[in-house]
Order: C-alpha cells, then sequence, then structure tokens
C-alpha cells in the first residue's frame, strides 16, 4: 500500500485513492495496537521481575500501570476483530421511523437522531442527513442519515431494532407516563465493487420539493428524490442536495444498500431453518429500553449491559452498549 500510495499516478482516481488510504490507515492503527501491547507486556514482565526482589518494591505501582495499559490495549484489539466483518469498515447509512404514537413518538425518533449524531461526532466521523420528514407538531417521522468514519457500519449494525422509551410525556398536559418505540436500522454503504442486480423497469422514480426544518442540511428545492422498488415495496429518498441527480445516485446507493442487506436476511434466515436454529431472526424486536421515569436507566436487552446515566447516552455515550453487542455470543451467531 505505501508502494502503490507513491506512484505518480495514484491521485488519478480520487475515489479509489482515498478508499485505498483509509484502509492502510486502518491496517496502520491494527499494527500499532499489536506493537504497543508487546512493548507494555514485555516491561511489564521486566518489572515483575524487579519487584520479585524485597528492595524494590517501589516498581508495584508502575508494574500495575503497564498492565491495565496492557489490558485496555487488549480490549482494543479484541474489539478491532469483532469488526472484521465483510462490510464492517464500510461507512453506515442509519435509518430511524418513528412507531405509533404520534407527537410522544416522533420526538423520540428526534431524540435518538441527535444521540446518533452526538456519538458520531464524538468518533470524530462525518454526517450527512439525506432525507428528514417532520413531525406535524415536534420531532420526526423518519430520517436518514450517511455516518463515514472507519467501521461506522461495524459499530452501528449493533443498532438495529426497537429502542424503547419511557418517560412523563411533555406533551400530556396531566403529566402521565407514556411508552413510545422508534425503530432503527443500518446498512453499509456499499462501493461500486459490489454487485446488486436492479432492474430499471421495477424502479418509480418521484421527485418533490425538500422538506424539513432548513439549515445546512436540508434545501428547500425542487431537488428531492424517491424511489420505489416495485416488487420489494422498499422506499428510499434523498433531499441532502440542490441536484435531483446528485439526490438520485445517493438514492441508488441507499436502495443497493437494502436490497443487499435484504438478501443477505434471506440467506441467514435460509441456512438457520436447514441447520434446525432456534433463535429468532428478526431484527424489528426490541433491543434496548430507555426509561425517564420513575426511575433512570438505560438497559440493553440483549446483552444486560446497563447504566443510570440516562442524559449521558442521550449525548451520544453508546459505545458501552455497542462493545457489549459485539463481544456478546449473539454476535458469533
Amino acid at each position: 500500500m505505501e508502494h502503490e500510495s507513491s506512484a505518480p499516478d495514484f491521485w488519478s482516481d480520487n475515489e479509489r485513492a482515498q478508499k485505498l488510504l483509509r484502509e492502510r490507515a486502518e491496517i496502520a492503527e491494527q499494527l500499532g495496537n499489536i506493537d504497543s501491547l508487546g512493548a507494555a507486556l514485555e516491561y511489564a514482565a521486566e518489572l515483575m521481575e524487579l519487584f520479585a526482589d524485597p528492595d524494590a518494591a517501589e516498581f508495584q505501582s508502575e508494574c500495575e500501570q503497564e498492565l491495565a495499559k496492557a489490558e485496555a490495549l487488549m480490549e482494543q484489539i479484541e474489539l478491532q476483530r469483532m469488526l472484521s466483518g465483510e462490510h464492517d469498515s464500510s461507512d453506515a447509512i442509519l435509518e430511524i421511523n418513528s412507531g405509533a404514537g404520534g407527537t410522544e413518538a416522533q420526538d423520540w425518533g428526534e431524540m435518538l437522531l441527535r444521540m446518533y449524531l452526538r456519538w458520531a461526532d464524538k468518533k470524530g466521523f462525518k454526517t450527512d442527513i439525506l432525507s428528514i420528514q417532520p413531525g406535524e407538531e415536534a420531532g420526526i417521522k423518519n430520517a436518514s442519515v450517511l455516518i463515514q468514519g472507519s467501521n461506522a457500519f461495524g459499530y452501528l449494525r449493533s443498532e438495529r431494532g426497537v429502542h424503547r422509551l419511557v418517560r412523563i410525556s411533555p406533551f400530556d398536559s396531566n403529566a402521565r407516563r407514556h411508552t413510545s418505540f422508534a425503530s432503527v436500522s443500518t446498512m453499509p454503504d456499499l462501493d461500486d465493487d459490489v454487485e446488486v442486480d436492479i432492474n430499471e423497469d421495477d424502479l418509480r422514480i418521484d421527485t418533490y420539493r425538500s422538506s424539513g426544518a432548513g439549515g445546512q442540511h436540508v434545501n428547500k428545492t425542487d431537488s428531492a428524490v424517491r424511489i420505489t422498488h416495485i416488487p420489494t415495496g422498499i422506499i428510499v429518498a434523498c433531499q441532502t442536495d440542490r441536484s435531483q441527480h446528485k439526490n438520485k445516485a445517493v438514492a441508488m446507493r441507499m436502495l443497493k444498500a437494502k436490497m443487499y442487506e435484504l438478501e443477505k436476511e434471506k440467506k441467514a434466515a435460509e441456512m438457520a431453518q436447514i441447520a434446525g436454529e432456534r433463535k429468532k431472526i428478526d431484527f424489528g424486536s426490541q433491543i434496548r429500553s430507555y426509561v425517564m421515569q420513575p426511575y433512570q436507566m438505560v438497559k440493553d436487552l440483549r446483552t444486560g449491559e446497563e447504566t443510570g446515566d440516562v442524559q449521558s447516552v442521550m449525548d451520544g455515550s453508546i459505545d458501552r452498549f455497542i462493545r457489549a453487542y459485539l463481544m456478546s455470543d449473539e454476535f458469533n451467531f
């Protein structure tokens, strides 16, 4: 990769060059972590030999620090190993759909959108809202976001499913407790190397005026594009750009990703049936509860991971849940 990136014509294909540089950076990070782990363990071993000497007790604290450093590096390497799926290194397309419940559910959808945007910002990832449909009074009915960063899809596939909120509704004059639901789905942003057969005759393409609150993400023009894949009923939309042509291209990428994921789910279901697997394959099942009243707790129902710091989670601190899922036995299935 180093040799290839130093070639005179390396930047003649800008997209390919950026892809190679990102892959090189990911591999360099992995190798760097392994080298650092080896060095930390070697130094800790030397300190342990010194600590064996009764006259060198002062080395105990330093030895413990090196072992803690090695443990943290080992956890990072272990997590990287679990992010070795076919498209884990890809960018991600995340979709949020508010459930039944009107304004309360739509507000919950917007809260989730904010949570994921803040998580991405903490990671240093780039985000781009591809489409958004606001609620009648507050919140959103649905939204699609492109999240670009190392292993974005690998992390976010742990978020697929229904997210449940329990709180005292700010929209209820009687201050009653409400339960709201919103579904989250994620897909890899596939590159051109992945082939998905899409027949143009199966598509219905509509253009419309962009909706939303405006601002840097949403343009109020007639350039928004909605594509419906008639045989499957899959619908994708993009309104992020002023160019109808660019929005159509992004919508086609979204459709390609959804078709690919649909095919993967079908194959997984077939394999489970052949193998007699009893686990239910259902990305629409409830995965996490966010309780704000009468007590405070966020709990992942798949792994048992939980925290009482609800505000921190809503501000994007969800890595503990992502890691627990990736390291769980369920992931191995």
